[in-house]
């Protein structure tokens, strides 16, 4: 590395010269994959890593005081600073967060609800379903019309009337009828 080309390069890019930022970026670029390399942070693969030192080299560059002509060693320490209290952020983090954190015990089992279904609900549902199944088999093809509709298509009451050309009123009625008859069906068969 050229010390005053950097320096140089440094005042340029402060004053937003893009192909300044790149050529930059360019002379870092050997000591950022040497020490992406080099870096393991659970969670980030080597291009985060790279990614985090070039975004960390351009606030050096924002933050520098060009009155000090020593930008390499500043950016170096900068990134090498910011990375290792990245390491440090992260390891604090893994064990409070993430599958370390929950330890199960007899007490805690207990009080976190399920989301798995057990074997008892899962045949349950099962049934419950072929029971739905055969009552709605059991309608006319114009009432099979009116649940599919509403409950299986998600429309609302008000557009299956205006779609037969009737009234809400005579469509709510013929719902519950159909939703009377339903009920009727399940509990003859339970």
């Amino acid at each position: 590395m050229d010390f005053k080309e950097i320096e140089y390069l440094v005042a340029s890019a402060k004053s937003n010269n893009k192909l300044s930022k790149e050529n930059l970026a360019q002379e870092f670029r050997p000591f950022i994959i040497n020490l992406s390399n080099r870096t393991f942070i659970n969670g980030y693969d080597q291009q985060d890593i790279q990614n985090e030192c070039y975004r960390i080299l351009f606030k050096c560059v924002s933050v520098y005081d060009l009155s000090k002509h020593r930008f390499v060693a500043y950016a170096t320490n900068g990134i090498k600073n910011s990375i290792n209290d990245l390491i440090k952020k992260t390891k604090n983090r893994s064990s409070a967060e993430g599958s370390e954190a929950l330890t199960l015990s007899d007490n805690l089992e207990h009080t976190l609800p399920s989301t798995d279904l057990s074997l008892e609900e899962m045949l349950c549902n099962k049934s419950e379903f072929e029971l739905l199944r055969q009552a709605f088999d059991n309608l006319s093809e114009e009432e099979k019309e009116l649940i599919t509709f509403v409950y299986f298509k998600n429309n609302s009451l008000t557009n299956y009337a205006y779609w037969k050309n009737m009234c809400y009123s005579t469509a709510n009625r013929k719902k519950r009828i159909i939703l009377s008859k339903m009920k009727t069906y399940l509990y003859l068969k339970v």
